[in-house]
């Protein structure tokens, strides 16, 4: 077969193959129209009213985020502070690291940012000194909101907490330029304070928005500066209401959010998309003391509370009080067991309170103030705390299963509460609680701190704060000990710490057996022995 014809060949078995592949394709188009007309034949009515689907513009969120920034970041401001604290004594059997960033030189690990969390505190600080004997010189990083134009600036209380000195940078103000600014009040139960800068001129200040309006799901912005990075905004959404991640602290529910809040962050605000400020951020739940998609900001409808009171006359917050304790979790075993139904069964009645003057006991079931129904402890703590001292309130309570009246007198909750609270309240009336003798404010263990800590439910205090120059503190005594005896009495519960703190006088041998902070069940507990002065 000569060329030519091998040629003839190839190019008819080129075109037979063509074929076949058009062939194929233009069968699949038939029979795609053919089952397209089918559908349409059945389907076609149904599917005749629907509403045609839209894209929304892409740059309408974006523009919305980038003018609440430019509105809000000229109010936020920077704030550093410097304190000089005693170096604490060397603890036995704790590592000593002071250059380790994870532990904060305490041994403590992850326990540092779990304690400032949860107890406040300026939050990452070393507070050892290599080694050296005497005061150190502490610094912090945190920020704050312009409320006021005449100064008045928002914060956290653990931001400016014995601060020897705080500084404030305006988003405007040159590089190195601070002003010094001056604590007008704090309030240790909501861990809020307010500062104050003197100024010439009327600084731009925020709008504060009602936190009551935001819903799951809105959309909000946080502005600080997280790692001493002025300026930041971060945008996230309100992924939870009504947050309580310290139980026993009546005056803390949050606002959760995912947008990015790290250390630096404490005392911005949280704004929703109308520019407004509906949260101060205050803290983290973090294992690495940075961002891990869960912050938290307390509402704005209980900061304005706060900050007016703190600007008022006495520039302290004042809260009514009864003296009861309760358990912080709905549990319908409690109302089964003392058969008080939908109230507050109260578990504790503080010796001498007003609650203890009216006749109420432990296992009684308040149901009601002033005819108000209460179902839930949130419910009763806010009514009772809004009241002013010295006021009278009637209480509905069902005791053994019988309804009951009570009139009770409003206390001071900060004078009721001063040793718990770790507050000096400067009293010297006898029938008025007295300023812890040994300068700590403790706590009693929860069965999750307990678990984290690895220490037995219902075994001994944490200690949440130690007073400066104290007699705990020359004794050793530092934050996140566990106490859990005096002079060889069990102290399970801030009553019976209170109790055997009282017994004690001036001139007594004080023996604490503590469980070091950062130590393990299996390190054992040390004696911490002083003489009470």
């Amino acid at each position: 077969m000569d060329s030519r014809a091998i040629w003839m060949r190839l190019r008819a078995r080129r075109w037979v193959y063509t074929f076949s592949i058009l062939a194929t394709l233009s069968l699949g188009i038939l029979i795609g129209t053919v089952v397209s007309s089918s559908v349409k034949g059945k389907e076609g009515q149904k599917s005749s009213d629907a509403t045609p689907l839209s894209v929304p513009s892409p740059h309408e969120m974006s523009n919305a985020f980038s003018q609440i920034a430019k509105q809000l970041e000229p109010s936020v401001v920077n704030i550093n502070t410097e304190s000089t604290v005693k170096s604490p004594h060397r603890r036995r059997g704790v590592p000593q690291n002071p250059d380790d960033e994870d532990n904060g030189g305490g041994g403590g690990g992850g326990m540092d940012d779990f304690f400032n969390r949860f107890f406040g505190g300026p939050g990452g600080q070393n507070p050892f000194n290599g080694g050296n004997e005497g005061p150190i010189r502490e610094r912090s990083l945190g920020s704050g909101v312009i409320v006021d134009p005449k100064g008045y600036i928002l914060t956290n209380r653990h931001v400016v907490d014995k601060a020897d000195r705080i500084r404030v940078r305006f988003q405007d103000d040159a590089a190195g330029v601070q002003h010094d600014a001056k604590v007008i009040g704090t309030d240790q139960e909501t861990d809020l304070a307010v500062i104050k800068v003197e100024t010439d001129r009327p600084l731009p200040a925020a709008k504060m928005g009602n936190s009551d309006s935001m819903e799951v799901g809105d959309w909000v912005l946080a502005v600080g500066s997280p790692f001493g990075l002025s300026e930041t905004v971060t945008a996230g959404i309100v992924s939870a209401k009504g947050r309580d991640i310290v139980p026993g602290r009546q005056f803390q529910t949050f606002i959760q959010t995912d947008a990015a809040i790290n250390p630096g962050n404490s005392g911005g605000p949280l704004v929703n998309m109308s520019g407004e400020v509906i949260g101060i951020n205050t803290a983290i739940l973090s294992e690495t003391n940075a961002y891990a998609g869960v912050g938290f900001a307390l509402p704005s409808n209980t900061v304005v509370q706060v900050y007016n009171q703190l600007t008022g006359p006495e520039h302290r917050v004042s809260r009514g009080s009864i003296g009861i304790m309760f358990s912080g979790q709905d549990n319908p075993a409690i109302a089964r067991v003392y058969g008080g139904g939908p109230g507050v069964t109260i578990s504790t009645v503080v010796a001498g309170s007003p609650a203890d003057q009216a006749g109420l006991k432990v296992g009684d079931t308040i149901t009601a103030v002033d005819g108000k129904k209460v179902t839930k402890g949130s419910e009763l703590v806010s009514d009772i705390a809004a009241r002013k001292p010295g006021s009278k309130v009637t209480l509905s309570f069902v005791r053994n299963g019988k309804p009951q009246d009570a009139s009770v007198t409003i206390a001071d909750r900060a004078k009721l509460f001063a040793s718990r609270l770790g507050e000096d309240q400067g009293n010297d009336d006898e029938s008025s609680p007295k300023q812890s003798k040994f300068g700590v404010t403790i706590r009693k263990l929860t069965p999750d701190i307990a678990e984290r800590l690895d220490v037995p439910a219902g075994k001994g205090v944490i200690v949440q704060d130690v007073k400066p120059n104290s007699f705990a503190e020359d004794v050793g005594l530092g934050r996140g000990d566990i106490i859990l005896e005096i002079n060889k009495q069990p102290v399970n519960s801030e009553e019976e710490f209170a109790k055997v703190e009282a017994g004690l006088k001036s001139g007594q041998d004080v023996v604490f057996l503590v469980r070091q902070r950062g130590t393990s069940r299996q390190d054992g507990a040390i004696f911490l022995p002083g003489t009470l002065p």
